[in-house]
């Protein structure tokens, strides 16, 4: 597994890494708290926004490179400064290691004096999962929550129990049953895939800020998105759900070569 984790891990750098960047964005390195990071900033964004963004790759893969291009266009869009983290990887660094980094680094973002109410934390695939354990434990924490999260195409159950792993099998061309329980293997490290902030389909969402969750009709993790809405709403938390049809995963990071993703 180890070299094609590595073959998978460069591939997925050079694909992302193709990506167009956009000249007129500043990229600051940044070390947030123990974490390496960097802030991304369009040149309309506005310094007291934020927003803590988490990188997709099955927590085995995936960078600051690999959503550096897609940070610039976040930054453009929502006027707001964006960091992103280098979270650690599994295998090497299994759960709940990416879970304490994205709070170090939330924790670190407010130290920086950025108010709670003006930030948000986003994500993408795994990182869509991370959005909402981190906010799980922000609440546990007792600390200032944000104002928002956003979800695209979130992986929030690592059982891959949704009839949409089945359903959707023909029709995604990224994601399928196999790879992810691999991927849930190297990252639990033998804890039970239902931990909550493993898989925050099973954690207590009550009093989370408003969600934005994004998924493609076309998509094997397309029940992971239908389900937590579910269970965000039953708990109480304000969700909006965008299905796109005939969207695949995470297309949003398709948006130099795809308009539904802009």
């Amino acid at each position: 597994m180890t070299a094609s984790l590595d073959e998978m891990r460069s591939g997925f750098e050079q694909m992302a890494g193709s990506f167009p960047l956009d000249p007129s964005a500043r990229y600051e390195p940044a070390t947030a708290a123990s974490v390496k990071a960097e802030w991304v900033s369009a040149p309309e964004s506005d310094r007291s926004k934020a927003i803590l963004y988490l990188h997709g790759g099955g927590y085995v893969m995936g960078s600051l490179n690999t959503n550096r291009a897609f940070a610039s266009r976040l930054s453009k869009a929502a006027g707001a400064r964006v960091l992103v983290i280098d979270y650690r990887l599994a295998p090497e660094y299994p759960y709940p290691a990416a879970v304490e980094d994205a709070v170090a680094a939330y924790r670190w973002m407010l130290d920086q004096g950025i108010q709670a109410s003006r930030s948000a934390i986003g994500g993408d695939s795994a990182g869509g999962g991370l959005t909402i354990a981190t906010l799980v434990s922000i609440r546990e924490l007792k600390k200032p929550l944000p104002c928002a999260g956003v979800c695209i195409s979130p992986w929030v159950d690592l059982e891959e129990t949704g009839e949409s792993m089945i359903t959707k099998a023909g029709v995604d061309p990224m994601v399928q049953k196999d790879g992810l329980l691999e991927m849930a293997r190297l990252y639990l490290n033998g804890q039970n895939p239902r931990t909550p902030l493993a898989s925050p389909l099973y954690a207590d969402l009550s009093g989370l800020p408003p969600l934005q969750i994004l998924v493609g009709t076309s998509e094997t993790l397309l029940d992971d998105s239908t389900r937590i809405a579910e269970r965000a709403r039953k708990a109480g938390v304000e969700v909006k759900l965008d299905c796109w049809e005939k969207m695949i995963h995470v297309w949003p990071m398709f948006a130099h070569v795809l308009d539904e993703g802009q």
